[in-house]
């Protein structure tokens, strides 16, 4: 049997660089023994990876980095999120856990269950969840220690069409979302993100989805640490759902790497 993937990875960037691109939801790898308490059989889970994973995404950001002046630093999930989400909260703070999509989900994007009523969800976040969290704090204190500031930029795609666990997908699906924290996320690095992503039709903030990733160290109490969230539109670049990249892909980590160069200035 194959050894599992590592479950995320750091990919080191320049010395002088703050900026981390954040990939959280860019793979459909599933352990077996994770893949042993879903329910879905294996035609069902390769539909709902298509319908859930933020496809390319990890591409998008490699490609930013290769093209970037000043390399920044990479941390990207190498677990689908059906195994644990990151970016969730493992308690009752989280919101998504009124459609059972927590920091371990129970029910699918279509509001179907996932695993089985009474899942003990424990054993994935002790596994997953807390050494993940630990290594992206690790990661913002190393860029505050070597040049003073971090920028975490995270990188989504999201669907053209809502989905049925969105609770906020009412509003507006620009090409590019830009998802803000009103403590992290200042007016200039707003507007060097709404300057590199203009040339895709425009960009809006925080609807379909709102808020950034800040490890919870630093989360509304250090100004030094800020972030953005960057969500795009998947017909922007690739066929919904879960199929290949177009031209768009190359387009759109141009404009990341824009956005990382203004970034990584004074």
């Amino acid at each position: 049997m194959n050894s599992p993937p590592p479950s995320f990875e750091v990919l080191t960037g320049a010395a002088s660089s703050p900026v981390i691109l954040h990939v959280p939801h860019s793979s459909r790898a599933v352990p077996d023994s994770v893949r042993a308490g879903i329910l879905l059989d294996d035609g069902a889970l390769a539909t709902e990876l298509d319908h859930i994973t933020d496809a390319h995404t990890a591409e998008i950001a490699e490609a930013a980095a290769d093209r970037a002046a000043v390399r920044p630093w990479r941390f990207v999930n190498r677990l689908s999120r059906l195994v644990v989400d990151p970016e969730r909260f493992p308690d009752e703070r989280e919101e998504m856990l009124a459609v059972g999509m927590g920091a371990v989900y129970t029910h699918t994007t279509h509001r179907e269950r996932l695993r089985p009523a009474g899942f003990d969800a424990r054993p994935l976040v002790d596994r997953y969840f807390h050494p993940y969290a630990g290594a992206m704090t690790r990661a913002v204190r190393e860029r505050l220690a070597a040049v003073g500031r971090a920028v975490v930029v995270d990188v989504h795609s999201y669907p053209t069409e809502r989905l049925p666990y969105e609770l906020h997908g009412a509003g507006p699906r620009p090409p590019v979302c830009l998802g803000t924290d009103p403590f992290h996320t200042p007016p200039d690095l707003l507007a060097a993100a709404e300057k590199a992503f203009a040339r895709f039709g425009g960009t809006g903030l925080d609807s379909p989805f709102a808020g950034t990733y800040v490890p919870l160290e630093h989360y509304g109490t250090d100004d030094r640490v800020t972030a953005l969230m960057i969500e795009i539109r998947r017909d922007a670049y690739m066929s919904e759902p879960g199929g290949p990249a177009g031209p768009g892909l190359h387009a759109l980590a141009a404009a990341l790497a824009e956005l990382v160069d203004a970034l990584t200035g004074p």
